[in-house]
């Protein structure tokens, strides 16, 4: 091995640096918000006023979808303070703009484990996601770590039942999301009668849920957007499947290991032109959920 290769790195403190403040870091991952590890993300808007309660620091959206982050960043150890803030700025964006999704992130060089404890109350009643970022220099130059340390809790339904209290309508959904994308819904509807001519669309809150004859049979969870449904299928997960998704070219985009659900991306296209390959998957994840 050529150890020159090999760089030194010396980790700095950002509260104490001469050279860092708040407003670099925000610029820094403003200009760049794929560096926090939260997806494909744009920046929305920067130091956005808040009505009677000061600034946000930072505001990012989702590139194909309608989930916003609510970013506060601090400098040292996080506070109290620092927490409540975050919360009130993810409230304050959340009720004035009810359309989206809203998450708030807090950020800072160091969240102590009281302010973890904290946080872990939160999580699950408010959607939060706590980054710890860390400093390094290399080569005379600054290097930017930021390792997610509280992830967001989604309290989920079980698959095969909803709540009533979470059961809502068609008209919700078109409002929330778009006609379209709930006429998407309806073409993957038609798919899925091709395998089970019982299956109706069960509208939820939290979803569009799938039931067979009038009962809730969640093999797959559809997630309306602005112009395409996240679909969620249940199936685990396997070589031969991804190599389907993979030379059928369907947007995949995650599988999650603790549901058993690869999430996949679909537009109104996609149902004319792969409707085949999305047919054998509703039928693969139809027979796996039924066993």
């Amino acid at each position: 091995m050529d150890l020159s290769r090999i760089a030194k790195f010396e980790r700095i403190s950002i509260k104490e640096s001469s050279d860092i403040n708040e407003a670099w870091i925000q610029e820094y991952i403003a200009n760049d918000p794929s560096i926090l590890g939260l997806g494909d993300l744009y920046l929305r808007d920067k130091e956005r006023m808040q009505p009677n309660a000061g600034r946000l620091d930072i505001l990012l959206q989702e590139t194909d979808g309608n989930r916003r982050y609510e970013v506060e960043v601090q400098l040292g150890k996080t506070d109290e303070s620092h927490i409540i803030r975050t919360i009130e700025y993810w409230d304050i964006e959340r009720k004035r703009y009810p359309m989206y999704e809203h998450c708030a992130v807090i950020i800072a060089e160091d969240i102590t484990n009281r302010f973890l404890n904290v946080i872990h109350l939160f999580n699950g009643h408010i959607p939060i996601i706590a980054l710890q970022m860390a400093a390094y220099k290399i080569d005379g130059k600054i290097a930017f770590v930021f390792t997610k340390v509280v992830d967001e809790l989604k309290l989920g339904l079980d698959d095969d039942e909803d709540e009533d209290i979470a059961a809502t309508d068609r008209n919700y959904w078109e409002i929330k999301a778009s006609k379209e994308s709930v006429n998407i819904a309806d073409d993957l509807l038609e798919i899925i009668k091709e395998i089970e001519p019982s299956f109706s669309l069960k509208y939820n809150k939290q979803y569009i849920g799938l039931a067979k004859s009038g009962i809730a049979y969640n093999f797959a969870i559809i997630g309306a957007k602005k112009n395409f449904i996240r679909l969620d299928i249940k199936l685990e997960k396997s070589d031969e499947i991804d190599d389907l998704i993979d030379k059928n070219e369907i947007d995949a985009l995650e599988y999650n290991t603790r549901t058993n659900r690869y999430k996949i991306r679909l537009t109104k296209i996609d149902l004319v032109s792969k409707k085949d390959v999305i047919k054998d998957l509703m039928e693969r994840s139809y027979r796996y959920f039924s066993e």
